[in-house]
């Protein structure tokens, strides 16, 4: 079925039949029944009558493929060998520029094009540190986290292995799902243009925010990885000091700043969960940034299988076609952004969830899932 393209967006879902007797009626896609909040039209959120659709998804295709998808299972330690690469370029150009007198538009070009996309290939090796998917023993992801983190500022690598697992465990569900806007982002912001460029402007920091109100409201303290992250980074910034001085330190702040804010590569931040269709709560991105942004596109494939590495996530795609390419999906980062800015339609608010009572009663369908796809495989 060819797609229709409609912005950045490629609007793929069928006309499908859905199977009644099925114990989800979401199945086969998993494409709720609720419509996207509209600022303007709606105050909240949109709200979701079932729980999360990956786990769901994930018993679907592993009825079909799971020989060849636990095939697919693993880890990649190219990781370690980029994050390698990227503290060497990113570390010595914080040397050169505080050993240098540069112009400054050349040392901010310099700290957007090359070290925003430095810092945003990071985040995905911790990314894929915290799901232990480049040595697959914890302690030692943990260890290549620390390592990965050495380039940033700020000590980011355990706070945010603690906050993305919950992420993935209770996608959705309100005050429990790390990842979803405060209620002063929504009432803030909503379609407005202006604020939502300040407010992507502020990304990073928001990131920080939500971490710690969630952490506030649900009792949590740091824990051991998270201090040892905090001294990794006071130690490593002072050297950077010593051997670099400040202005090195600023150009791998700046670096930050830039790769997590407005630039194409942190465009995933809105790609990700941002509802820009009624139904599906998770698209994926399938353009040529994939390539230096290691695969961080796949994530509804991320999110249905955690065990398979950054490199094996288009083979996922390509041996479940029928699925994947028939969700909704992006081909342009540059275009999330200008659409996600630029139309009222969308906001912080452009997101579904669901409470504690609700995830739980979707959840306990999976034991009647797992017996018909038993009685199916038969």
């Amino acid at each position: 079925m060819p797609p229709f393209v409609f912005d950045t967006l490629q609007q793929q879902h069928p006309v499908i039949e859905k199977n009644n007797e099925h114990p989800d009626y979401r199945h086969p896609l998993y494409i709720g029944s609720w419509k996207r909040s509209i600022p303007g039209r709606d105050t909240d959120f949109a709200r979701d009558d079932m729980d999360e659709p990956h786990l769901k998804r994930k018993h679907t295709l592993l009825s079909k493929y799971s020989e060849q998808i636990q095939g697919l299972y693993g880890t990649d330690f190219n990781s370690f060998y980029i994050a390698t690469f990227i503290n060497v370029l990113q570390l010595g150009l914080a040397y050169y520029f505080g050993h240098r007198e540069s112009h400054w538009l050349y040392f901010t070009a310099v700290a957007y094009f090359i070290g925003g996309t430095a810092t945003g290939i990071v985040g995905v090796l911790i990314h894929e540190a915290c799901h232990n998917l480049v040595t697959g023993s914890s302690t030692y992801d943990r260890l290549i986290g620390l390592y990965t983190n050495l380039v940033l500022p700020v000590p980011i690598s355990q706070s945010f292995r603690r906050y993305h697992i919950q992420h993935h465990t209770w996608q959705g569900v309100e005050g429990l799902d790390p990842d979803l806007p405060l209620d002063w982002e929504k009432k803030l912001i909503r379609g407005n243009s202006v604020k939502k460029v300040l407010w992507i402007l502020i990304y990073p920091i928001m990131y920080v925010v939500r971490g710690i109100a969630l952490q506030q409201a649900l009792g949590h303290r740091p824990g051991k990885w998270e201090l040892i992250n905090l001294v990794t980074s006071v130690i490593m910034d002072t050297l950077i000091v010593l051997l670099c001085g400040w202005k090195g330190l600023g150009y791998l702040l700046l670096s930050l700043w830039f790769g997590y804010s407005l630039h194409p590569g942190a465009a995933h931040f809105i790609q990700e969960h941002y509802t820009f269709d009624d139904g599906q709560e998770t698209y994926s991105y399938y353009g040529i940034l994939n390539f230096p942004f290691m695969n961080i596109g796949y994530h509804n494939e991320h999110h249905d299988f955690q065990k398979i590495p950054w490199s094996k996530l288009p083979a996922l795609r390509n041996l479940a076609s029928e699925y994947y390419d028939t969700l909704s999906y992006h081909t342009s980062w540059l275009m999330v952004h200008w659409k996600f800015i630029t139309q009222p339609t969308m906001g912080p608010q452009s997101r579904v969830v669901r409470d504690y009572t609700t995830f739980k009663k979707g959840r306990s369908l999976l034991a009647k899932i797992r017996e018909y796809n038993n009685k199916k495989q038969a």
